[in-house]
């Protein structure tokens, strides 16, 4: 932060006892003591009231206050005392680093000229390397009057950034200005206390009138890695899968047209129909399977001799004959 005092107001030497309120504050004009509650101190008031109600001048009475006296005038400068301060230069250095990259740059130009900063100014095209600015340009870029910020006093930030893109080197790194008017009317207060005899402490009050400037430096640098880009990449797709999951949930379960984005995405898949060729070859194939145990029943139920010379007849399962068992299937004509 840097402040430029461009005007000043100054209060005499005042002691502590007690004296009239000023007019300008509020509540402090009476007709009786009564309008005077003791004890009583406004947000704007000078001190404590002591309970009277006295004469300020010939044309108000004010309420008594027990402050430093006399009190603080209300009155507000009509022009700046420092008018060619406009004319004044702001030189502001900075430097950055980028740790994670090892890297660090000044906003200055490194020359070994050392007039160069007393002859140049800043300009973002052709000096953009020059941090020395004029000061009425630079409220005037913040879009505010020098002679008013100079007559009652202004607030100015100055952005100071950095975009650094380190894969073009150190030519791709330069700082970007920017200016904003932040605040009207700024002024403060400040004493110079002494002891007058016979031991009374005295003070002289000045009020101070000025434009402040608050200078914010940010950045920021990038340089590219394979290793980040592929968890950028792999996190992308991780994202767009689930992004993809939540759409189907939505549109399935959630949306008024579900079904027919159910009827859209599956297929119901239905059984075939049976057909008489389909009979047909379901029985051949069962007929082809039955075949070797018949072949096998034949042959256990030959004929075996007797004791008495007779032969008997095993039992066994006849084997269907070709068509035997088949159903028939007539068509008619």
């Amino acid at each position: 932060m840097f402040f430029l005092v461009t005007n000043f107001l100054v209060t005499p030497a005042q002691v502590q006892g007690r004296c009239p309120e000023h007019p300008s504050v509020p509540l402090a004009n009476c007709w009786a003591d009564e309008d005077c509650p003791e004890g009583e101190r406004g947000t704007h008031s000078h001190g404590i009231k002591t309970g009277q109600c006295v004469v300020f001048n010939g044309t108000h009475r004010t309420c008594e206050i027990w402050s430093w006296c006399p009190v603080e005038s209300a009155a507000v400068p009509s022009r700046p005392l420092l008018a060619q301060a406009q004319n004044f230069t702001l030189f502001i250095k900075n430097t950055v680093t980028f740790s994670k990259f090892n890297f660090s740059k000044s906003n200055a130009l490194e020359t070994w000229d050392p007039t160069y900063f007393k002859r140049c100014r800043y300009e973002p095209r052709f000096s953009p390397y020059c941090p020395v600015f004029r000061i009425g340009d630079l409220v005037a870029e913040a879009g505010g009057t020098f002679e008013d910020l100079a007559s009652l006093g202004g607030s100015v930030g100055i952005r100071v950034h950095w975009d650094c893109d380190l894969d073009t080197g150190d030519s791709g790194c330069r700082p970007h200005y920017s200016f904003q008017l932040q605040e009207r009317s700024y002024n403060f207060r400040t004493a110079t206390h002494w002891w007058e005899p016979p031991g009374v402490e005295a003070r002289s009050l000045l009020k101070l009138y000025g434009i402040r400037f608050d200078i914010l430096v940010t950045g920021q640098a990038g340089k590219f890695g394979l290793i980040p880009t592929a968890v950028t990449l792999g996190t992308g797709a991780a994202w767009l899968g689930v992004v993809t999951f939540f759409c189907d949930l939505l549109l399935l379960y959630v949306d008024r047209e579900a079904h027919f984005y159910w009827r859209t995405k599956y297929e119901e898949a239905k059984a075939p129909k049976a057909t008489t060729n389909s009979v047909w070859s379901e029985l051949a194939l069962a007929s082809q399977a039955r075949l070797p145990k018949c072949l096998g029943q034949s042959s256990a139920s030959a004929p075996t001799a007797t004791a008495a010379g007779s032969q008997t007849q095993t039992p066994g399962r006849p084997c269907p004959s070709s068509g035997a068992h088949l159903p028939t299937h007539s068509r008619g004509l």
